[in-house]
């Protein structure tokens, strides 16, 4: 089983990696931001968010085709969330996936710019998905916009950055990591279903899937930040809490807080169970995210 997922996985990795490099030399811009973008795309993620897209349609029995724009356009955002992260204004970070952030490796107008191109062109990929209906994009710009915007990502990243050195409540914690890492991720999970045309059931079950998982993610996240392999993570240990940020482990210990991500694996496990046999997969994708070392 876990084998058979980790090839999946590794399949669907490199078919991000090249829908991405594909777009990269569509790209026209000026040289140094044209470098600048290429050194943050074309690196070494995960890619857990167009991966998510792609099994939710596979799981759903479409063709998996048919997501490789949407896949490749919620790569893009994230991306372009991490470029602007980095930023001395905002989490100062100078590594990201073991190298040296934009800004550091570039400049700090030259990593804003180019985070700022690399969301348009999200919005452009999505656009141009020519093999989808028109609604199927109007559905899926409409899904992508609301779930980074100021109900979403850039809302959760406001309340980050007011929240450091801060002593804040669970809920609070909480609110926050839906809006900064789940939204996106929840927003993945939705997007594989407009892919498939899901009905509104479907698509609730998704969305309540996604939420569980963008918990799990962020759950795992501080876990790791607290015990994991500084060469794995690519980038220092315990940065979160140098910065005094709150954290899973911070607030609750981390006993607690692997208590809450098993509560988590379970609840999004049976939310995967309810697609039927063949929701199997997102069962076994979240016990990976779950478990992942980095």
């Amino acid at each position: 089983m876990e084998n058979n997922l980790s090839k999946q996985i590794n399949f669907l990795r490199q078919r991000s990696n090249k829908q991405l490099a594909l777009h990269m030399r569509q790209l026209a811009a000026p040289k140094l931001l044209k470098e600048a973008i290429d050194y943050s795309i074309l690196g070494s993620g995960k890619r857990v968010r167009p991966i998510l897209i792609y099994l939710v349609v596979r799981a759903l029995g479409a063709e998996i085709k048919h997501a490789d724009k949407p896949a490749a356009a919620i790569e893009l955002i994230h991306n372009y969330s991490l470029i602007h992260d980095d930023l001395p204004a905002m989490d100062d970070d100078d590594m990201r996936r073991g190298k040296l952030s934009c800004h550091k490796k570039f400049n700090e107008p030259i990593a804003i710019l180019a985070g700022d191109a690399i969301q348009a062109l999200a919005f452009e990929v999505l656009a141009e998905a020519n093999e989808l209906s028109l609604s199927t994009r109007i559905s899926l710009i409409r899904e992508l916009a609301s779930a980074i915007g100021a109900s979403g990502m850039i809302g959760g990243q406001l309340l980050d950055l007011s929240y450091e050195k801060k002593k804040i409540q669970l809920a609070q914690l909480e609110y926050m990591h839906s809006l900064k890492t789940g939204a996106l991720i929840t927003a993945s999970a939705r997007m594989g279903g407009l892919v498939a045309g899901a009905d509104a059931a479907t698509l609730s079950l998704l969305t309540n899937f996604g939420s569980a998982l963008g918990l799990i993610f962020q759950i795992q996240d501080d876990i790791l930040d607290c015990t994991g392999n500084e060469d794995q993570l690519g980038k220092p240990k315990g940065s979160d809490e140098k910065k005094g940020k709150a954290t899973y482990v911070t607030i609750l210990g981390l006993q607690e807080a692997d208590r809450r991500l098993q509560e988590q694996c379970a609840r999004a496990s049976d939310l995967a169970a309810d697609l039927g046999p063949d929701g199997r997969i997102l069962q076994e994708l979240t016990y990976f995210i779950a478990t992942r070392k980095h």
